[in-house]
């Protein structure tokens, strides 16, 4: 069996596959009463240590970071051959696995966007130093996530590999960066005391997006042999 055929891929696709799953646990807020406002809060206030359901959304955080960072070594192991875009990309998802396993250990205390004595603490710097900490495990993330879905989509189209990504890609990628410039302008407005911006709305349109191609691609990479192609993966 060749590392890049099928079934040489098709373990980090399963994982991946699960990540993407575990990764969109918050969508059960729709059915499930977290007394959040998902319009305006952030996504992880409902892993916030005073939620009572933090402890299962970080428990699956925990769960996808620490799949979507096996599958992406596991592609980081066995695809080959590959080009800089195909390895700046796993490597991209292993960055982005680990940093979401890494902030699901930190947790905000309280959620700012819904409770204004938690915003002024927070202001004031009066809470763990688990807030600062997790903003930029988060940050981390959602860099990772950016340049592994920018470096494969990249890589499906220069490299003829995974057709589907290749045709759909594109259009996820501008989402994203759609989506993520959004958020940042939400953050920064609520943070100048200006207001949410729907903050909530654009973070979780920004997950729920990572989670689509997550998934697009795990099936994609389990389902066929990449073409050969040594001379353009030098590219």
């Amino acid at each position: 069996m060749s590392p890049s055929s099928p079934r040489g891929l098709r373990p980090a696709a399963v994982l991946l596959a699960l990540g993407a799953l575990a990764y969109t646990a918050w969508v059960i807020e729709v059915v499930v009463s977290t007394g959040l406002d998902p319009i305006r809060t952030y996504v992880s206030e409902l892993a916030a240590q005073s939620e009572p359901l933090g402890g299962l959304f970080r428990t699956t955080d925990l769960a996808a970071g620490l799949l979507v960072l096996a599958g992406a070594v596991w592609g980081l192991l066995r695809d080959r051959p590959r080009g800089r875009w195909t390895t700046a990309g796993w490597a991209g998802l292993a960055l982005f696995g680990a940093a979401t396993a890494v902030d699901s250990r930190l947790p905000l205390s309280c959620t700012p966007t819904a409770d204004p004595e938690c915003a002024a603490r927070e202001t004031a710097g009066l809470v763990p130093a688990t807030h600062a900490a997790h903003a930029v495990s988060s940050s981390v993330a959602v860099c990772g996530a950016l340049i592994g879905i920018v470096a494969l989509t990249v890589a499906a189209r220069r490299y003829g590999r995974w057709p589907l990504l290749a045709r759909v890609g594109p259009w996820l990628v501008a989402a994203e960066l759609g989506v993520t410039v959004w958020t940042l302008a939400s953050v920064a407005a609520f943070q100048a005391g200006k207001g949410t911006w729907l903050l909530g709305l654009g973070q979780r349109s920004q997950v729920l997006l990572i989670a689509v191609w997550l998934g697009l691609f795990a099936y994609e990479a389990g389902r066929r042999v990449p073409r050969p192609y040594e001379a353009r993966a030098r590219g």
